[in-house]
């Protein structure tokens, strides 16, 4: 796997806004928001995606994106991953989007 930004931001070699970090995960706002709220939950080690992720870490990972998403939208939010080029995943280093702040439509 390439290294990429979200792998930099996870050793903290680029700055971020996190608004979660522990020894297994960190969260900061997407830079291209789909929502009022959009959060991306990333985990430390660079997994390229779900698929090549360990279940400890997919739980977890997922864990920090529902209580994110509770704390920060608390009317409802989504959890999002994509996986593949067709499956619309521009950073290849696996990640979670919390989206909420506003009602939810499927418009693709």
């Amino acid at each position: 796997m390439q290294d990429t930004i979200f792998g930099k931001i996870a050793r903290g070699e680029i700055a971020a806004n996190l608004v979660y970090e522990d020894p297994k995960c960190v969260a900061f706002p997407d830079i291209a928001p789909a929502a009022p709220v959009h959060l991306l939950v990333i985990p430390r080690e660079p997994f390229e995606n779900i698929l090549e992720a360990d279940s400890e870490t997919v739980a977890h990972v997922m864990k920090i994106a529902a209580q994110l998403g509770a704390q920060h939208c608390p009317d409802g939010f989504r959890l999002v991953t994509n996986t593949g080029k067709n499956g619309g995943q521009t950073v290849f280093h696996w990640h979670v989007h919390v989206l909420g702040g506003r009602e939810l439509n499927w418009n693709f």
